[in-house]
């Protein structure tokens, strides 16, 4: 079964991300933060199982995730002990695996040798892995450090996840409508560090992805 899956992997991720990224447009937003955005990051565990199923111990590795954030969600949901407290174990289990999910998508980019729709898939999957790597970060800081992050907000009311979200995005690919930013200097450096990776990624990646995609395409007009 996962080696067939396999095959779709890059398809299967982008859309989960896809829904990750948008679902809220199309489902009641305290619904969609308390139900079904936790349900589509354990999708997302079990479409990254499928993309590393080659690497037997990140494959165990994402197992025992899957496990955890399990467990977490169903707590969260019930409402069972201190709301940031889950909140912040569960951004700390998921985090790691987004840096590990983004990693790999980059290196199989990387060592790829014909540029086709699921490198070019690959590609935007890794740019939005990015961005909810920020959002995660975001997060853990703002429930250390709450306030740690200003928004366009009725005062008194905390920032959201949704909030976090547009944040990492806007300085991901370096908007910044000054609608919401940093307050504290760790969420400055954080800030800093989503905004750079964001260029190195376009930077690096992207041209990467165009030279060899350029190969490519000299190589199949080449006379024979």
């Amino acid at each position: 079964m996962i080696d067939k899956l396999y095959a779709y992997r890059f398809e299967l991720v982008f859309i989960n991300l896809v829904a990750l990224l948008f679902g809220s447009l199309v489902i009641p937003p305290s619904w969609y933060e308390s139900v079904v955005s936790p349900v589509l990051v354990l999708l997302f565990i079990l479409m990254g199982m499928v993309f590393i199923s080659k690497r037997k111990r990140l494959f165990h590795l994402f197992a025992a995730t899957f496990v955890l954030t399990t467990i977490v969600s169903v707590l969260s949901f019930l409402q069972i002990g201190d709301v940031k407290i889950t909140e912040l174990v569960r951004a700390s289990i998921v985090l790691p695996y987004f840096v590990i999910v983004t990693y790999e998508l980059i290196r199989q980019i990387w060592v790829a040798e014909v540029i086709d729709k699921n490198a070019i898939l690959g590609v935007m999957s890794g740019y939005m892995c990015l961005g909810f790597i920020g959002t995660l970060l975001f997060m853990t800081i703002e429930t250390v450090v709450p306030g740690s992050f200003y928004g366009n907000i009725p005062e008194g009311t905390a920032m959201n996840s949704d909030d976090l979200l547009y944040l990492s995005y806007i300085t991901l690919m370096s908007i910044g409508y000054g609608d919401f930013g940093p307050v504290t200097l760790i969420a400055k450096k954080a800030s800093m560090l989503i905004g750079m990776l964001g260029q190195f990624y376009m930077v690096i990646i992207i041209a990467v992805v165009v030279s060899k995609y350029v190969n490519t395409q000299d190589q199949s007009n080449a006379p024979k």
